[in-house]
């Protein structure tokens, strides 16, 4: 397993990473890691079709036909 040392940090941050920690009840180095996996691995993109089928029925293709209007004068 790899280690990762961050050097530099405005004491502000560092506060808020403890802070954060304390609220979520983790050590401020689990709080990082936490961190890093939700913004490096985010959610996993759904494929189209995956979010088609979980589309609800709202109603008959009819229901959705545009009227065409004629608006030259």
């Amino acid at each position: 397993m790899g280690q990762l040392v961050v050097r530099n940090l405005p004491d502000e941050l560092v506060k808020a990473l403890k802070r954060r920690a304390v609220k979520n009840e983790r050590s401020a180095e689990q709080e990082h890691r936490e961190i890093l996996r939700a913004v490096l691995q985010g959610p996993r993109r759904r494929r189209l079709a995956e979010v088609l089928a979980a589309m609800p029925n709202v109603g008959r293709d009819e229901d959705f036909a545009r009227a065409q209007e004629d608006q030259r004068s």
